[in-house]
């Protein structure tokens, strides 16, 4: 597992020991990154947030692109030790906030410290009903605004709705058993600044 792209290009990030967290494939991740450059142009200056963080590989490979802060969300202590070795290691860990605790609680918290998003990752456990439940909390939250991108990664067997009230899905990318998903709000305030 590695950064692909950008000014930590070519570091080795540490994988997690276990089979709980299942990082992006570099390919996948490759292809997203890929996309989201085309949709968005640079990551300059962007807001990051990563759910279900991981290894922290998504928001990290954002952050080396060029995105100036990132939150990295994970319910586990040994998956946030691990992001947080993994932003010593990318020189990133002042550019970042690492936040341990489940991610409904943790999204409610930081409604009430951060500014909305440009781009969000979620990245849940397959299969077990997250993806849903978050993108109709992400819905609704202050965390995101028009000018927010949201990708959430889930198994292409799953079969996740289009829609989750004003938030749509944009377009949806399948990569063997992975399925991307990018989604934004259709109107609702003013964009990121």
């Amino acid at each position: 597992m590695r950064v692909i792209a950008g000014a930590a290009r070519g570091r080795q990030l540490l994988a997690p020991k276990n089979l709980r967290v299942r990082p992006t494939a570099d390919r996948v991740k490759e292809a997203l990154f890929s996309i989201l450059l085309s949709r968005l142009g640079e990551l300059d200056g962007m807001r990051v947030l990563d759910i279900f963080a991981g290894s922290g590989s998504l928001g990290i490979e954002a952050l080396s692109r060029g995105a100036d802060y990132a939150v990295f969300i994970d319910s586990h202590r040994e998956s946030a030790e691990l992001v947080r070795k993994n932003l010593e290691i990318t020189r990133y860990a002042d550019s970042a906030k690492v936040v341990v605790q489940e991610a409904a609680a943790a999204l409610k918290r930081l409604e009430r410290s951060e500014r909305p998003f440009h781009l969000v990752f979620l990245d849940p456990p397959y299969a077990e009903g997250h993806t849903e439940r978050l993108l109709g909390i992400l819905s609704n939250s202050p965390l995101i605004d028009p000018g927010s991108t949201v990708v959430a990664e889930f198994s292409a067997k799953e079969n996740i709705p289009t829609g989750f009230g004003n938030l749509q899905e944009s377009e949806r990318r399948i990569y063997g058993d992975t399925a991307l998903s990018f989604l934004t709000l259709s109107d609702r305030g003013e964009k990121c600044p």
